[in-house]
Order: C-alpha cells, then structure tokens, then sequence
C-alpha cells in the first residue's frame, strides 16, 4: 500500500477504535454479524492448517473462523496496530491459543510463498491500494487450490432500495459516525471508498485478470454487500 494512503488510512481507524464495533453493529442494524458468518462458511482449511485473515480489524472475522474450525489456526494481519489490540481482547482461551496477529501492509505480506490454505478479508480490499499489489502477495502466500474468500459492500453508485441506501451512506452514515465517535472524515471516507468500489462483474474480473480461478459471488441484503470466493490455480 503507498505510504501516504497507509498512513491516512491506518489514522482514520484508529481515529475510531473505541467505537468501531459498536457502529459496525449499530449502522448494519445487525447485519453484519449474519454477513461475517455467511463469509466464513466458505474457509476451507484442513486439520492443522493455516488461514490468513487479512484487514482483520478487531478480529471478529478471525474469531469466527477459530470457533467453526477447531484444530485450525489464524493469522489476523492489519495495519492499524490499535485494530489488532482490541481484537485480542476479544479473544480468551483456548481460542487465543489458535491465533497469532501481526501488523503488516496488505502490499507485503511477511509470509513464505504457499504457505497459507485460505485467505479471509472481511471490508478491506477496498482500503488498500493498489488492489492488484494485494492479489499478487496473496496469490504468493495461497497454497494451489487455496481459496481467497472477500467479504465487501457493493458499489455505492447502484441504486437501492429506490436510493434510500444511497442516501443514508452519503448523508446519514457520516453524520452518525461524527456523533458517536467524533470523526466525521473516517465515515465520510467510508462512505466514499463505498461508492467508489468497482461492482461486482468489474471486480471478478479484476480477480480472474490477476490470475485467480473459478470466481464466483452473491449478494446479501439486496446487494448492500457482496461475498466474492476465487481460488488460486493448482498445478
């Protein structure tokens, strides 16, 4: 990721850590939660193998994979460090046990080649940049046959719901993240990285482009969000 836009983006999150799950919650009216398990019905890791949970945030992802995969470990990697502290304090033993976190750059990932059997990343592919630096170094870490599960929100410029969702991510979204956590830039940025974000079509095809296979996706909540599976090419 370039060092100004990591910079800015590792701010703004941890700008918002005190209330991040909270909004997370409180602004998808709960959705999230049913979101994030429906993502990780689709990790595929055998017994002692290794998933990578990418953007990992506060982890809720990474603990939901160790809780429907026993035997099985997870790497949570982000780059807000913040992030990272507050999803360990989430998790208690024996879950902890299971799981190692590390802050890194979705660019550079400090993994051996094939060394990963999934990888997870549940709202962030559309925070680092270059995407297509993102895909090489997972590409890299995926082991043949590995399969990367993405987890985001459709594109804010379809309209929803007769564009009442547009509405509330332009307007209703920042105003309501600058009342509880005093940082209206960080959900106005949200809101931005949102409608900025490629559709689903544009974005399979980014994928298969960048050497993935066998993509395919669905939409959940009348296309609020997407969940994208590729799978990296066996020999």
């Amino acid at each position: 990721m370039h060092g100004e836009h990591g910079r800015k983006v590792a701010g703004y999150f941890s700008s918002i850590v005190p209330w991040y799950d909270f909004l997370n919650h409180f602004l998808s009216l709960g959705q999230d939660i049913c979101w994030r398990r429906r993502l990780v019905s689709h990790v595929r890791v055998p017994e002692n193998g290794l998933a990578l949970d990418l953007a990992a945030g506060t982890m809720d992802v990474t603990r939901e994979i160790l809780r429907t995969a026993s035997g099985r470990t997870v790497l949570a990697v982000d780059l807000t460090l913040p992030m990272l502290v507050r999803g360990r304090q989430k998790l208690n033993p024996p879950l902890s046990m299971r799981m190692n976190a590390v802050q890194a750059d979705g660019c550079l990932l400090p993994l051996r080649d094939e060394s990963v059997d999934c990888v997870s990343i549940a709202f962030g592919i559309r925070n680092i940049v270059p995407r297509w630096q993102a895909y090489e170094e997972i590409l890299r870490v995926l082991k043949p046959g590995g399969r990367l599960c993405i987890l985001e929100f459709g594109t804010g410029r379809k309209r929803i719901w007769g564009g009442l969702y547009n509405f509330y991510l332009s307007s209703i979204l920042p105003l309501i993240g600058r009342l509880f956590s005093k940082d209206r830039e960080a959900y106005t940025y949200l809101a931005q990285t949102i409608a900025d974000f490629p559709d689903e079509d544009r974005l399979g095809r980014e994928l298969l482009e960048a050497g993935f296979s066998k993509f395919f996706c669905y939409p959940m909540s009348s296309g609020i969000v997407y969940v994208h599976i590729a799978r990296k090419k066996e020999p």
